[in-house]
């Protein structure tokens, strides 16, 4: 059942998100208020070696007040296609870029109230690349064998739902069953 959109007001636009307030009729009738985060939505992408290793970075996050296990992702720049921030990503974070990178999965990580589409790319075929990092970012990268990934996102070293998301899906996809 959809819900029909009668009035929406932009509470907060900010550098990376915006922030709205909808209210909505309900299929049955019944009226519902609605706080939505838009986002531009951003680019993931999982590296792996010919060893089998995953590449992982681990910076702080403010939000949850933690540093965090994570594949190198970022939000799409205006203009800019999924690819593109995947592979730009990639080299802005670990000085690696993919020779082959190909789509693994696309989800939304929270879509009760936050608009992100979020593109999970996976790269292979690593070679050594020159990019400029974000200026705020402070990045540590290490690489992890494709069993030991799996084991950290199921007893909760990894936390980041993309990061266990991917790591998962290429497993499968690797034709890889339970560590």
């Amino acid at each position: 059942m959809v819900e029909t959109t009668l009035h929406s007001e932009r509470v907060y636009q900010g550098k990376i998100i915006g922030v709205r307030v909808d209210r909505v009729r309900l299929a049955d009738g019944a009226e519902a208020t609605r706080e939505v985060v838009e986002h531009t939505g951003s680019a993931a992408v999982l590296a792996v070696d010919e060893q089998d290793r995953v590449l992982l970075v681990s910076q702080y996050r403010h939000p949850v007040g933690a540093h965090l296990w994570e594949i190198p992702a970022g939000r799409l720049e205006p203009g800019e296609s999924p690819h593109e921030a995947a592979a730009r990503e990639l080299g802005e974070e670990t000085h690696l870029a993919g020779t082959r990178l190909e789509p693994l999965l696309c989800v939304y990580a929270t879509p009760g109230y936050c608009a992100e589409r979020l593109w999970i790319f996976l790269a292979t075929g690593l070679r050594p690349y020159l990019a400029r990092p974000d200026a705020d970012e402070r990045i540590s990268v290490a690489w992890f064998d494709r069993r030991e990934a799996i084991s950290m996102c199921l007893d909760g070293r990894i936390t980041d739902a993309k990061t266990i998301a991917a790591v998962l899906a290429f497993n499968w996809r690797a034709g890889g069953g339970n560590p």
